[in-house]
């Protein structure tokens, strides 16, 4: 068509997060509804079939100044994008992006997160920004010197559990984005802490609580190897022979107490019968 209309003008890239939005300045006229094209070209077409481009899968045509190329852009290498604009049969002339764009130079910023506890369970949910994002969480005890501990999680919609945590203790928590696909993070968020609801356990009532633990510990040892031997016993009784029975020396020892024992016993019998016919 002839170019007749104003061409649009100021075309700019913004790119937040990997979402990308072309932008210009509106075309007035003084009756009509002006509509715009959006095409592009790879770096492959601008290099080898600069005649070709490419209508934008979302924006051939619309009426509003600013077009969403991020389902159009999706290699890392540098675009070119233009935009004109159409009334009925009139056509202005093409406006080019005066720098090509390329998505490594999109802003990443730190992603929202809501902090929750379960319980004693230290849950976060992170904002989806997309299957090109995961993230790098940092979460510890608030007091000196404690230990930063680091999570990589991965976009969804349910809450990710981190730790479980101390009654009475303070933890804190943030986070940044990664992009593998152009291999950038974002900045951390600011830290966000929550405070465990109830007391800590005092020193003193800790080691009340351990002591007991190990008395409780023994008496169940003890209350197991009585058990045990009762149960040996029950099974398997041991005979115990009575004292009348019981062999305390030896055989030959025995035999020699039996034959003093038996000449004593004759010595004392004679002595009585002696006795008893000088009576007579």
């Amino acid at each position: 068509g002839v170019a007749v209309l104003p061409a649009p003008q100021n075309l700019s890239v913004q790119s937040v997060n990997m979402k990308h939005v072309l932008t210009w300045s509106p075309v007035i006229v003084p009756e009509g509804i002006i509509h715009y094209s959006v095409e592009y070209q790879g770096e492959y077409e601008s290099l080898y079939t600069s005649h070709i481009w490419i209508p934008s899968s979302r924006c051939s045509p619309t009426q509003r100044p600013e077009c969403d190329i991020t389902e159009d852009i999706t290699a890392t290498v540098s675009y070119s994008l233009r935009v004109r604009a159409t009334l009925g049969s009139l056509t202005s002339a093409w406006s080019t992006l005066k720098h090509r764009f390329n998505q490594n130079s999109t802003i990443l910023t730190p992603p929202r997160m809501e902090i929750t506890m379960d319980g004693f369970h230290l849950l976060i949910k992170l904002e989806d920004l997309g299957p090109h994002f995961e993230f790098f969480v940092s979460y510890w005890r608030r007091e000196p010197g404690a230990k930063e501990h680091v999570k990589v999680v991965r976009p969804g919609v349910l809450p990710v559990y981190l730790e479980t945590v101390e009654p009475g203790a303070a933890y804190c928590v943030k986070a940044r984005t990664f992009v593998k696909a152009i291999g950038r993070h974002s900045a951390f968020s600011l830290p966000e802490c929550v405070k465990v609801q109830g007391e800590a356990l005092p020193l003193a009532l800790a080691l009340f609580a351990f002591v007991g633990f190990v008395l409780i510990l023994v008496v169940a040892l003890l209350s197991v190897w009585k058990m045990g031997r009762l149960l040996r016993h029950s099974c398997c009784p041991v005979v115990m022979l009575p004292d009348t029975l019981k062999i305390t020396n030896s055989p030959q020892k025995l035999i020699s107490c039996r034959k003093e024992e038996v000449e004593a016993c004759v010595t004392s019998g004679l002595s009585s019968e002696g006795l008893l016919k000088a009576w007579i």
